[in-house]
């Protein structure tokens, strides 16, 4: 494959804009780094960051857009930035990967789906589970049919995380469902489709006298069963119990936990599986072997960049899932 010039716009202290930047500097073989911007004042905000990026050159965000050489851009910006920087790259033709799950306002996300589609750029988003190997297996699994017709999803997404973040989580609706439980959104949608109906359910804990929505959940009605996205940042112990249980009638599967960090960033995979119908059932029991997201995520946009594999994510769907979200959040995604 040929290699991809491309250049970084933005970091963010809560997102995974210095995981992706150095996932591009050891993918030299598949990509070119050009620079890198940091157009909202990032080096005063983050200065532990800025170590990663010193040997590379700063360009303005004019430059990277205005150079025709530069194919295509990994935005990492704060969350709320997302969008605009998005749409000013659509606009310029540039291939895009871009942090989940976009910025605040559905008619900028519209905005930037229709640009992603009239100059036909790559748009490429973080949903970093999309490139765990083994959750796409069993999602391709599920959509075989091998376990039968789906009953229910279980998702859960959880942490202990410093006061200073859950702070934060009150720059988006919904805190911590935008920030996190997008995740499991996205899972949903992929394995049963549209619901018929969403009931957000997201609070405040209160907890440390903060008043963000740290709590968050969101059922999922479908015709023959319900799902629900459990999503919180006061969990001692969540990052180990983040889970996926699948239900249909032929079969279940979890996946708990969804990744364990083995020399991060490389990650591993616990699951099990039961298509046995007795009930003292064992199910079978196996751990991944190693794996790094990131690098899997990066290869993915770098191939669909060079036009050697078609996005199996289409604009129409990041839009529907956004609104998803916006809904799960409990935002009207209607206004």
């Amino acid at each position: 494959m040929r290699k991809i010039r491309i250049a970084q716009i933005g970091t963010s202290r809560n997102s995974h804009g210095i995981s992706i930047w150095n996932s591009l500097k050891k993918q030299s073989d598949i990509f070119e780094i050009c620079g890198y911007a940091m157009p909202e004042g990032e080096k005063e905000k983050f200065p532990e960051q800025m170590t990663a990026f010193k040997d590379y050159t700063e360009l303005t965000l004019d430059e990277i857009m205005k150079d025709p050489s530069i194919e295509a851009v990994a935005i990492e910006t704060e969350e709320i930035y997302l969008t605009k920087y998005a749409i000013l790259a659509a606009e310029n033709k540039k291939h895009i990967h871009m942090e989940k799950p976009g910025g605040t306002v559905l008619s900028d996300f519209e905005r930037l789906i229709e640009a992603v589609k009239k100059n036909k750029t790559a748009f490429h988003l973080g949903y970093m589970y999309r490139y765990n190997p083994y959750i796409k297996s069993l999602i391709d699994r599920v959509k075989s049919g091998e376990l039968g017709e789906i009953i229910s999803v279980e998702a859960q997404m959880s942490g202990y995380h410093p006061t200073e973040l859950r702070s934060w989580l009150k720059t988006f609706s919904g805190g911590i469902m935008f920030f996190l439980g997008c995740h499991l959104v996205d899972l949903i949608l992929q394995i049963q489709g549209k619901p018929e109906r969403i009931i957000p359910l997201n609070k405040s804990t209160g907890l440390d006298n903060i008043d963000s929505t740290d709590f968050g959940m969101a059922v999922f009605e479908y015709k023959n069963g319900v799902s629900f996205a459990k999503t919180t940042d006061i969990e001692h112990g969540g990052f180990l119990r983040r889970q996926l249980v699948v239900t249909g009638t032929k079969g279940m599967i979890e996946v708990r936990p969804l990744e364990e960090n083995v020399n991060y960033p490389g990650t591993i995979t616990h699951f099990k599986e039961n298509f046995d119908k007795s009930w003292n059932a064992k199910a079978e029991t196996r751990i991944s072997e190693e794996f790094d997201r990131y690098d899997n995520m990066l290869i993915s946009f770098a191939q669909i960049a060079a036009g050697e594999k078609e996005n199996p994510y289409s604009c129409d769907y990041e839009l529907e899932l956004y609104k998803t979200v916006l809904e799960c959040c409990g935002v009207d995604s209607n206004r």
